[in-house]
C-alpha cells in the first residue's frame, strides 16, 4: 500500500512539473488566457455532472464568510495564477520558472501571518531573506551589479504568491464542500476573474485559432496537472500524511529541470544551482521550530 502511495506521489509531482514544460513548449500556439479558460471549462465539463445535485443542496448552507473564502480561493487558485505562469514563460525559461516553485513555502509563511494569525519568528525571517537572495540570484542570472528582474520571472513569482494565498485560504475554510465540489466552485469563480483577460485577448486577436499542439497543451493542463494530479495528491496525503507529502514538493524543481533538458533542451546554468541552493536553505531555516 505504501509503495503504491509513493508511486502515485511520483506520478503526481511529474504531472505538475510537466505543466511548466508544456506551457513553455506551446507558448506560441495559444494565448495564455484562452488556454486557462479552456482548462477551466474542461474541468467543469468533467466534474459538474457528478457533483451538480449535491452542490445545489450545499450552496444554501454556505455562510457569508464561506462565500468570501470561496471567492478568495477562486481569485488566487482559479486560473489567474496559471495564466500568469503561461504568460511568464513567454519571457523566461521553464528552468527558471520551475525553480521558483520552491519559494511557495516562503510566501505561504508570509501570508499565513496576516490571514491565519500565525507568528513569524526571527529564524523564519532569516529564512525568508535567504530564500529571496536565491530568487535574486536566478532572476538576475548572478549579475547583482544590475538588479533587474525579467518580466517573465516576475510573473512566475506572482503566480507563486497567488498559489501561496490559495494554500492559506484552504487552511481557513470551514465549508461543507467535498474536494470535487470545491474544485468546481474554484473553477467557476475563476472563470469570472478570467473574463476581462479573455476579452482583452479576443479583442486583440491573440492566438484565438487553436492549433493541435495548443489543444493538446490545454488538455494536458486540465486533465493531467489538475484532475489527475489533484486526485493523486489527495490519495497521497491521506496515506502518507500531509507533512511527509508536503516535503516532497521540493522534488519538483529537480524533476522540472530534468524535463526541461529532455524536452526543451534548456540546460541549467551555475546561477540556477546557486539560487535553488539558497532557496532551499531558506525554506529549511524557516521550517525549523
Amino acid at each position: 500500500m505504501r509503495f503504491t502511495a509513493w508511486l502515485v506521489l511520483l506520478g503526481t509531482l511529474t504531472l505538475w512539473s510537466g505543466n511548466w514544460i508544456v506551457a513553455r513548449a506551446v507558448r506560441d500556439e495559444i494565448a495564455p488566457g484562452i488556454a486557462t479558460v479552456g482548462r477551466l471549462l474542461i474541468v467543469l465539463a468533467i466534474l459538474l455532472p457528478f457533483v451538480l445535485r449535491s452542490l445545489r443542496e450545499k450552496l444554501s448552507l454556505l455562510t457569508p464568510k464561506d462565500w468570501k473564502i470561496l471567492w478568495a480561493l477562486g481569485f488566487t487558485g482559479g486560473g489567474l495564477h496559471l495564466a500568469l505562469q503561461w504568460l511568464g514563460l513567454h519571457y523566461t525559461t521553464a528552468t527558471s520558472g520551475i525553480l521558483y516553485l520552491s519559494t511557495s513555502p516562503i510566501f505561504i509563511l508570509l501570508m499565513a501571518a496576516p490571514l491565519a494569525a500565525e507568528r513569524i519568528g526571527l529564524r523564519q525571517w532569516a529564512g525568508v531573506l535567504t530564500s529571496f537572495s536565491g530568487v535574486a540570484t536566478i532572476a538576475t542570472r548572478g549579475e547583482f551589479g544590475w538588479l533587474s528582474f525579467n518580466v517573465g520571472d516576475l510573473m512566475a513569482l506572482t503566480s507563486m504568491v497567488m498559489w501561496a494565498g490559495y494554500t492559506v485560504f484552504l487552511r481557513v475554510r470551514r465549508d461543507p464542500l467535498t474536494t470535487a465540489e470545491l474544485i468546481v466552485m474554484v473553477c467557476a469563480i475563476g472563470l469570472v476573474f478570467m473574463a476581462p483577460w479573455l476579452a482583452w485577448e479576443v479583442l486583440l486577436d491573440r492566438k484565438i485559432e487553436l492549433s493541435p499542439e495548443g489543444a493538446l497543451g490545454v488538455l494536458y493542463s486540465a486533465i493531467g496537472s489538475m484532475l489527475l494530479a489533484y486526485a493523486g495528491w489527495s490519495y497521497v496525503v491521506t496515506r502518507l500524511g500531509a507533512a511527509r507529502a508536503g516535503v516532497t514538493m521540493h522534488l519538483m524543481p529537480a524533476m522540472g529541470v530534468a524535463l526541461s533538458v529532455i524536452f526543451l533542451s534548456e540546460y541549467p546554468a551555475w546561477y540556477h544551482f546557486a539560487g535553488i541552493a539558497l532557496i532551499l536553505a531558506g525554506v529549511g531555516l524557516s521550517s525549523l521550530k
